[in-house]
């Protein structure tokens, strides 16, 4: 972080003090830090203590210019190279979901074009709020990206999720974050698929799992930051995707096969951690099903497997990673996979492991790779799973 120009963001909130702690430890590490400040964070800590810290001036009024010669909030937004607004209260948020611009924080946010982290802060049952959610998944769509807040004993006396993450846990952030821009991945061509298909079997009906899509978002958005061009086929559509990542929605097997083997050629690693249907009904009716007795067969045919035939197809320069979701028999049905689909690594898990499940923000997995190696990876966010897989992408690319 030496030299790096970090402007931090304030919102009033109790957990201002941590910021004061950010601000110390940032500058300890040889970033430039400046501090802006809205007027209610003024009432918890006063911007002197952010000066002393800082050993830079503090901006709280959009129209106190402290240098004549240039206007305060472009300067700042101009000389960031990263953003990081903590404690990010509700009321912030929303100004940054609706692009409302009226103080100096938030009209700052809005010139800047540095990336913008978020570190919410807040009462549970406010970051559980459908209008507060509302407003984080629209500002993740706009590329601003979040420091996930912690679980434990809040100011108001709650337990739960919504304390600010400690400014130890923050900087780790910052220094990946700057480690990232000189990525390998620069230009590369990255294919993922997420979210479980869905088979027909009338107009109203369809077969389908209990993939989330989180998995293959959480890679897809990792192989971006770190310079990747990004397709990600998915049959997810309520997973929020940043701009910079195309994105093809489709429903069926069918539908990510045809996008994918399209693709395919033109990648330089793909990802299948999509829960693909293997088989899919013979016929489908063009009329909803009515009921017919006491049982109701429907016939299957198989799907194609388009992990199989990817790897069948690829070149020696390709990367292909499967994912394996078992539920007894891990590492049997990992290494099958590994000789039947002509992988590179598979990613394995069970599924009924306590915090791998789908649709959790965590995963318990092993990584098996073709070479016989193995990597156990014990329970964590997805996240950083991701990153781990996109570390070992790096290297069966040749890239470290």
């Amino acid at each position: 972080m030496q030299g790096k120009n970090i402007l931090l963001a304030v919102s009033g909130g109790i957990a201002v003090y941590k910021a004061v702690s950010l601000t110390s430890k940032l500058t300890q590490a040889g970033a430039n830090v400046k501090v802006m400040m809205t007027p209610h964070s003024t009432e918890f800590v006063p911007p002197l203590s952010f000066q002393v810290l800082s050993r830079n001036d503090v901006y709280t009024d959009t129209f106190v210019e402290k240098n004549a010669s240039v206007v305060a909030h472009i300067d700042l937004a101009d000389w960031a190279d990263l953003v990081i607004v903590a404690p990010a209260t509700a009321n912030l948020i929303a100004k940054m979901a609706n692009g409302i611009a009226d103080d100096m924080v938030s009209t700052t946010l809005l010139a800047t074009e540095a990336p913008i982290w978020l570190a919410p802060a807040m009462n549970v049952h406010m970051i559980n709020h459908p209008a507060v959610k509302r407003n984080l998944d629209q500002l993740y769509k706009d590329g601003v990206r979040f420091i996930e807040p912690e679980e434990g004993y809040l100011a108001c006396g709650y337990i739960g999720r919504g304390r600010l993450e400690e400014p130890e846990k923050i900087i780790a952030r910052i220094r990946e974050h700057f480690e990232q821009e000189s990525s390998r991945l620069l230009g590369k061509k990255v294919l993922v698929t997420a979210g479980g298909t869905r088979e027909n079997l009338d107009p109203v009906r369809y077969l389908t799992n209990r993939s989330s899509g989180k998995m293959g978002s959480r890679i897809a958005e990792e192989a971006m930051l770190r310079g990747a061009l990004v397709t990600l086929v998915t049959t997810i559509r309520e997973l929020p995707v940043n701009e910079k990542i195309d994105v093809r929605y489709v429903d069926s097997a069918d539908e990510m096969y045809q996008v994918v083997i399209a693709e395919q050629k033109k990648q330089d690693a793909f990802i299948m951690a999509a829960a693909v249907a293997d088989y899919t009904p013979i016929e489908v009716s063009e009329h909803k099903i009515k009921k017919q007795g006491d049982e109701f067969v429907v016939k299957m045919k198989r799907t194609k497997d388009i992990l199989a035939e990817v790897g069948q197809t690829k070149t020696n320069e390709q990367v292909v990673i499967g994912f394996a979701a078992e539920t007894r028999d891990v590492e049997a049905g990992a290494k099958q996979k590994l000789a039947t689909k002509k992988a590179d690594l598979i990613v394995a898990n069970n599924v009924l492991t306590e915090g791998a499940g789908f649709g959790t923000d965590t995963n318990v997995v092993t990584f098996y790779f073709a070479n016989g190696k193995q990597m156990e990876l014990p329970l964590q966010d997805k996240r950083d799973v991701a990153k781990k897989l996109i570390d070992e992408i790096e290297t069966l690319l040749g890239l470290n």
